[in-house]
């Protein structure tokens, strides 16, 4: 499974990540940091560029292949095993790194939940919300992506990530994709090989 986590310059870094997936990819879970009038839209608007489907995440939802599953403006977003596989968990609880939704509450369930089974990529932004969430996807196995500096519309969130030792790999924004794809075609894809 994918998660992506991005804040300033992130609709135009996801839009390029999304763009360079194919269908068949396994299901994508974004945090945007963007009001909530807005990400229904944003949605919509990558839905109608990209091979795979986009669209709002909502509460209890099942995760499916070749969909991407972005947070609403009001909630945290996070994957949650249930009996008939994993499912997109809505929250309104408190901001965390001043951010509802919070890419940290992210990548913690990833970690937790999906552990060597999962990617984290870590894109654009303002501040250090996704640095400590990718470092805990690092420690369970995860293989972590952080954008590198000069692709950057603002290196703060990728800096703090990269300053941790959260990510396994620094790569400029044209190779995410290439690199995610690299990860899934790997056999028991996760960061202990």
């Amino acid at each position: 499974m994918i998660f992506i986590g991005a804040s300033t310059g992130g609709t135009e870094a996801i839009k390029q990540v999304l763009l360079g997936l194919p269908q068949c990819v396994p299901p994508v879970m974004i945090v945007q940091h963007m009001p909530e009038m807005f990400t229904t839209a944003f949605a919509r608007r990558l839905d109608g560029l990209c091979e795979i489907r986009v669209k709002e995440a909502e509460d209890g939802e099942p995760l499916v292949s070749g969909t991407a599953y972005i947070a609403p403006g009001h909630s945290h977003l996070a994957v949650r095993r249930a009996s008939s596989g994993f499912q997109c968990s809505l929250s309104r609880a408190e901001p965390v790194n001043r951010h509802r939704p919070s890419v940290d509450v992210l990548f913690s369930s990833a970690a937790q939940q999906i552990g060597t089974g999962a990617i984290g990529v870590l894109l654009t932004g303002m501040g250090k919300d996704g640095a400590r969430g990718l470092l805990e996807m690092r420690r369970a196995g995860a293989w972590t992506i952080a954008q590198d500096h000069d692709s950057c519309v603002v290196y703060g969130m990728p800096r703090e990530a990269t300053m941790i030792g959260a990510a396994c790999e620094v790569v400029p924004l044209r190779d995410v994709a290439q690199h995610v794809l690299k990860q899934l075609a790997q056999p028991g894809s996760g960061a202990h090989r």
